[in-house]
């Protein structure tokens, strides 16, 4: 008994089915290119999605940092005797002397500690660093 299959408009016997498939695999793997050509002009183009994540992020992350940043060197610098000020420990006291890189500051009656400057969080009295 011989089959016949309706494939691809023609008829297919099963007798010869495999000189057929073999042909419709070719005629299908022709129809698709394996590799094809980078669009011309898409040097920028592909890069300018990461170019603006990295804008956003200098305006919305880098920039404020800094700002708090530069404005707490400058309360640093700005320190004097007999200022108040809170640690970056939650201590709170009163400088009595100042050297070049660190700070003696009274915490209680008779007790002194000598402190970095870098540990100074904020200075009372004065506006809060944001």
């Amino acid at each position: 008994m011989n089959r016949n299959l309706l494939f691809g408009g023609s008829f297919l016997s099963f007798s010869g089915f495999s000189q057929d498939i073999a042909m419709t695999q070719i005629e299908f793997l022709t129809q698709f290119p394996l590799a094809q050509a980078a669009p011309p002009g898409g040097g920028l183009g592909q890069f300018l999605p990461i170019i603006l994540l990295f804008v956003g992020m200098w305006f919305l992350i880098i920039a404020p940092q800094r700002k708090r940043q530069k404005a707490h060197e400058k309360m640093l610098s700005e320190l004097k005797t007999g200022d108040e000020i809170v640690t970056s420990g939650g201590i709170y006291g009163t400088i009595t002397n100042v050297k070049d890189d660190r700070l003696v500051v009274r915490i209680a009656d008779n007790t002194k500690i000598e402190l970095g400057k870098s540990f100074v969080a904020n200075k009372l009295g004065a506006d809060v660093v944001k």
